[in-house]
């Protein structure tokens, strides 16, 4: 149950990332945590976990944004 302290860690740490790299790695740990729980959701179909998930899926979806930047404008 190592991995749900490490989501529940990472859902409340403050999210501000100085560098590129800090959400590089960011991003990375949010999808390494993610599949692990959906490997004990696996075998326990509980709802909160898939609850857990969409949470930090949110939360890596808002730092890979972030690393993508700004659409430049045809001018």
């Amino acid at each position: 149950m190592d991995i749900l302290k490490r989501a529940n860690e990472f859902e409340t740490r403050k999210h501000s990332f100085k560098t590129t790299s800090d959400r590089i790695l960011a991003a990375r740990e949010a999808k390494e945590i993610i599949l692990g729980v959906n490997e004990i959701y696996k075998k326990k179909k509980d709802a909160k976990l898939m609850d857990l998930m969409k949470r930090l899926t949110l939360i890596k979806q808002k730092i890979e944004k972030r690393l993508k930047g700004r659409p430049l404008t045809a001018a």
